[in-house]
């Protein structure tokens, strides 16, 4: 009877002392912050990325994850930030765009042709931004794109002409959106994510626009009929920390959660790739047509659109030096693609 006392004393010991290291042991927790809910395939990866992180630094370093916009909008986590009560969020392209305005040059109109093109841009031009941003006092940890963005309408859209018949919504605050519909000649309708069903109901606006995957958790597909074939723009986001939090992990530390949080993000955007493909035939089996350019000529009009929104915007977000290098690298990319075909 005491040898069995005994042994059990020893398992619950040794079983307290491996929960102590676990989480009693842990000496610098993240608090991350995102508008993604629980279930979702971002708070899946992040889930991923904390068990990892933990393991791979002995329980030392991990999250503590709040999802669901449980702290707020991004504009208030980016507040939390600053005063210490967070040190790392799963921010959008708007949210990015907040803190470093030459990300908005990435979500410009008619940029990018394919996800080739976007993953090029990215990689040639990532340190470019990571260094800015962390001129910010955020370490960028990495990107992760939230697709393709498409304009969903009541009415069909081949052509221009089309598209100045919409009555168009547009996020409250959202720069690059608005200038994008002003170029096209409309006059779009900020409102609240939030106000946009109410919006559709009521034919206050007949025009969305929004990555397929999210056109569905939102329910407006059940209010429009319509989907442009041609992709308005690359919906991006990313991770980033506090250089303040960042700079108290210890080096050897660091370098694991930069290269954890790179397998990670890059395994995020290709779900998010593959769930908004999905998305896509969902759209279609519920009746969405999608509505290819009238012609190649509507199409050139199109990308001519883009690239004058683009000079517009320059000086507000982001140098013409910069978009020139944008610009150049896509189309020597573009040439040497074509070569090799």
């Amino acid at each position: 009877m005491k040898t069995r006392f005994k042994y059990c004393f020893i398992l619950v010991f040794f079983g307290l002392l491996f929960l102590h290291n676990i989480s009693w042991g842990q000496k610098y927790t993240i608090k991350f912050a995102t508008l993604a809910p629980e279930g979702s395939t971002w708070m899946n990866i992040m889930r991923e990325f904390d068990r990892e992180l933990r393991l791979e630094t002995n329980g030392e370093v991990g999250f503590r994850i709040y999802g669901g916009g449980v702290l707020g909008d991004e504009s208030d986590v980016m507040r939390k930030i600053r005063i210490g009560q967070l040190h790392a969020a799963g921010f959008t392209g708007l949210g990015m765009g907040h803190i470093l305005p030459i990300v908005h040059l990435l979500e410009t109109p008619f940029l990018y042709r394919n996800t080739e093109e976007v993953d090029f841009i990215f990689e040639k031009f990532g340190e470019y931004y990571a260094e800015n941003f962390s001129e910010k006092g955020y370490e960028l940890l990495g990107w992760a794109e939230v697709g393709f963005v498409y304009v969903f309408t009541k009415e069909p859209v081949e052509n221009l002409e089309d598209m100045r018949k919409v009555k168009m919504w547009v996020w409250e605050g959202e720069p690059v959106a608005e200038a994008t519909f002003k170029s096209f000649g409309l006059n779009p309708i900020p409102l609240s994510v939030l106000d946009v069903m109410t919006a559709l109901q009521t034919n206050m606006v007949n025009g969305v626009y929004t990555s397929p995957l999210a056109v569905i958790a939102l329910q407006w597909f059940t209010k429009v009929k319509y989907m442009m074939e041609i992709p308005l723009t690359n919906g991006t986001g990313g991770v980033l920390i506090s250089k303040r939090m960042y700079n108290k992990i210890p080096e050897e530390h660091r370098e694991i959660l930069n290269g954890l949080a790179k397998r990670y993000l890059a395994k995020l955007t290709q779900l998010s790739r593959a769930d908004n493909t999905a998305a896509i035939e969902t759209l279609k089996k519920n009746g969405i047509t999608v509505v290819p350019p009238l012609d190649l000529a509507t199409l050139q009009n199109y990308y001519r659109l883009g690239a004058s929104t683009r000079k517009d915007m320059v000086g507000r977000f982001y140098s013409q030096d910069l978009l020139d290098k944008v610009e150049s690298a896509l189309e020597e990319y573009r040439k040497s693609s074509r070569n090799q075909r």
